[in-house]
């Protein structure tokens, strides 16, 4: 288990400086509360972003997006909202992004920004 949260705090660090070279301002980094963890936490211009970072390597069945599961989604979604309710944020634009990484064959890393990519059924 050890291994695999080195890993995550790896691509985490990958994912915080390719958003930050795109202008996005890195708030928090892994914030756990009863909801869940959130990976990264971020100002995207007006907009508070919540990260969720994944990687999968070349052996992967799955690429990254596809990895996010309905459950995952509806943690991510209890996260954001308990985030926002414990720091008073419920008028504030926000939504939830993927940062999906995978091995390159050009650069060291394929990394593609999904932008609003869970949302919340209302």
């Amino acid at each position: 288990m050890e291994g695999s949260k080195a890993i995550g705090t790896h691509f985490e660090g990958v994912a915080a400086r390719y958003l930050t070279t795109r202008g996005v301002d890195i708030r928090e980094r892994n914030v756990y509360n009863r909801g869940g963890e959130i990976d990264l936490i971020g100002l995207d211009k007006d907009t508070l972003v919540f990260f969720e970072v994944r990687y999968r390597g070349s052996g992967s069945l799955v690429d990254p997006v596809s990895s996010i599961s309905y459950p995952k989604q509806q943690r991510l979604l209890k996260a954001a909202a308990f985030y926002l309710h414990r720091h008073n944020l419920w008028n504030t634009l926000t939504r939830i992004d993927v940062v999906a990484i995978s091995p390159g064959t050009v650069r060291k890393y394929r990394v593609q920004w999904i932008k609003n990519a869970i949302q919340a059924d209302i």
